[in-house]
């Protein structure tokens, strides 16, 4: 074996490793924008406020399921169906984030830096729940192997989706 084979094998082997962990990293890019955005939302704006959030998603779940006018949103093309109905969803909980908002405005709630993180990271996993298994997300994005691994499962999404209420519940003080 030469000295040229034996580079080119351990090139080959670094490019291999290098764009595997590229991609494994890259599959967690959305939870963790997700993530991020949470949890810059919590710092800028308040504990309170976050808090608020966190159950808004909740109320505009609840009122999404029975939301009567679904027939009349777009079925196609995938984007425009998945956009409208995001679309809802968003509006709803916004409607809710300012009603709740008005309500939850304790200056004496504490959740620390890394109640903040872990917060965060849940109410992302429940939005990533909601994207599997209530939005047609699938149509138009193909979530990699590991991502679906973990909020694919319907047996799932019963933890994912109590997982930011469970947390505020141990968390918030």
């Amino acid at each position: 074996m030469s000295a040229t084979t034996g580079l080119a094998q351990v090139n080959t082997l670094a490019t291999n490793t290098a764009l595997t962990v590229w991609n494994g990293m890259s599959d967690f890019v959305i939870l963790l924008v997700l993530v991020g955005a949470l949890f810059l939302f919590a710092w800028y704006v308040g504990r309170g406020p976050f808090v608020a959030l966190l159950l808004s998603f909740y109320a505009a779940y609840a009122v999404y399921a029975v939301f009567p006018y679904m027939s009349y949103l777009p079925t196609a093309p995938a984007m425009t169906a998945l956009l409208s109905q995001i679309g809802v969803y968003a509006a709803v909980a916004i409607v809710f984030y300012i009603i709740l908002r008005r309500v939850v405005v304790s200056d004496f709630l504490y959740i620390g830096i890394f109640g903040l993180i872990a917060l965060s990271f849940l109410g992302a996993a429940f939005l990533l729940a909601l994207a599997y298994h209530i939005f047609p997300v699938a149509t138009v994005y193909q979530f990699t192997p590991a991502i679906d691994f973990l909020f694919a499962a319907k047996q799932y999404f019963f933890w994912w989706f109590i997982a930011p209420a469970v947390g505020l519940f141990f968390l918030a003080r």
